[in-house]
């Protein structure tokens, strides 16, 4: 298993360095990834900014999110 972090001491000194990389690149990677599921997943969140109508759309919105 790899871990990506962006260097930040704690991580070095708790991971060792065969399974940890440090860098922008693939932590700026993770961090989108993670920010577009959030987004499409938002009406499981707050049920006043942005809902779904009917039961089947909140299961769809997981499906593809985690593709």
């Amino acid at each position: 298993m790899q871990f990506y972090s962006d260097g930040w001491g704690a991580t070095e000194r708790h991971i060792p360095p065969v399974f940890h990389t440090a860098g922008k690149r693939t932590t700026q990677k993770i961090e989108r990834n993670h920010l577009t599921l959030r987004t499409r997943i938002k009406r499981l969140a707050r049920k006043t900014i942005c809902f779904s109508k009917s039961i089947v759309m909140p299961n769809l919105e997981i499906a593809l999110g985690l593709k």
